[in-house]
């Protein structure tokens, strides 16, 4: 198993704090946004006497408001569609089960959720990745890159959208030019969809309510992001091909159940008003514009505008990122405090791309994400292996 690359340099943030550093987490995409009330209330004002296993696909009237929510945005699904999941983590990892044999191979835009490659290796599946760049926003490659990557034992592509890491937004003759390659050759197309909610100069489109998407998409989501509800551990697979649909029961029945108290937060979150996204997508926009201005104003660092998510994807002028995100826990600190970042190459599935790249997650507060890129700007300072213009 490839370790976590955004929880790689733990223990080094862990031993930071013992000597009594302040660590600054840009490294990983927990929100500090609170948690709505009422999805907690749900919770705590539930009359419950025994804690019951719930059916294998999750709780009908789950699934009928998570299919109610879907309805909302666009994507014509009912609850029978849908298997609540352990988090989206399950939900990729039952796409894997159903849509892929061992030996088979699924392609992947670079650079990517790195834990798409421990659940490759965990089927016995392998991931084939198709690189996009930094120099143009990391736009989806081009379509006949795409096609020279396809082979026999291919069976699926894979996209994340809004992109994990990159924040690009995937448009919709994009998505439809994926379909159609799907189509052509018979393959799955798997949609990460776990930020459809926070676009900020792009519209999201899903890939499930393009037109022939039936029988060829599988959605992947999490309320994980939407709602700050990380801990809750609530996903969904969706999808309206019948056969993919019932071999992942299978897998779901396999694991008896879905949490039960995770479930009761997610049908009061599909109650929560429409406008409740507004102010926590201003308020990421704003981190965003925050984050871009500070990274901008350092020499030689290069970034694109992510148009989506809650990540930025930065070249820096140093000889290895991993080595620098290790020595800034390890040997740096100012004011108090150091920052833990990603170092990219782990997002990366070909060997030695992405190593002066970092990914930087825009979920802290503004006061706290201000002080943090002064820390980096100092680090990059006194980093022995900073690259100097020229």
């Amino acid at each position: 198993m490839p370790f976590s690359p955004y929880r790689k340099l733990t223990p080094y943030a862990d031993a930071a704090k013992q000597r009594g550093i302040g660590v600054y987490h840009l490294n990983i995409g927990q929100p500090d946004v609170e948690t709505p009330p009422a999805m907690l209330a749900g919770v705590q004002q539930a009359s419950i006497r025994v804690l019951e296993y719930s059916p294998a696909n999750g709780y009908p009237s789950y699934r009928r408001k998570l299919a109610s929510y879907y309805q909302r945005v666009g994507i014509e699904v009912t609850a029978d569609d849908i298997i609540v999941t352990m988090g989206g983590s399950e939900s990729i990892f039952f796409a894997f089960m159903t849509c892929l044999n061992p030996g088979d191979e699924v392609i992947i835009p670079e650079p990517f959720y790195g834990p798409y490659s421990a659940f490759a290796l965990a089927t016995g599946t392998r991931v084939v990745p198709v690189t996009s760049y930094l120099a143009n926003g990391f736009a989806l490659p081009a379509l006949a890159d795409m096609e020279r990557a396809i082979t026999p034992r291919t069976r699926a592509i894979l996209i994340c959208n809004p992109n994990n890491p990159t924040g690009y937004v995937y448009s919709r003759q994009e998505l439809t030019a994926l379909l159609e390659l799907c189509r052509k050759h018979d393959l799955y197309l798997l949609s990460d969809e776990a930020y459809r909610e926070f676009c900020y100069d792009a519209p999201f489109v899903s890939a499930l309510e393009l037109p022939g998407a039936a029988e060829y998409v599988v959605l992947l989501d999490t309320i994980s992001k939407r709602y700050s509800a990380c801990g809750a551990r609530i996903g969904a697979f969706v999808t309206k091909n019948a056969a993919v649909r019932d071999a992942a029961f299978r897998f779901a029945q396999m694991r008896v159940s879905p949490p039960g108290l995770g479930q009761l937060l997610g049908e009061a979150a599909a109650g929560l008003p429409d406008n409740y996204f507004d102010h926590v997508k201003e308020e990421y926009r704003a981190r965003r514009d925050l984050l871009l201005a500070c990274l901008r104003a350092i020499p030689g660092v290069e970034c694109p505008t992510p148009s989506g998510a809650f990540y930025i994807m930065a070249r820096l002028p140093i000889d290895d990122a991993e080595t620098f995100a290790r020595w800034l826990l390890e040997s740096f600190s100012h004011e108090g405090h150091t920052v833990m970042i990603s170092p990219a190459a782990g997002f990366y599935g070909t060997p030695g791309l992405g190593r002066q790249e970092v990914r930087l997650a825009y979920v802290i507060n503004q006061d706290a994400l201000r002080a943090a890129m002064g820390c980096l700007a100092r680090g990059l300072e006194q980093y022995p292996g900073h690259l100097l213009a020229g």
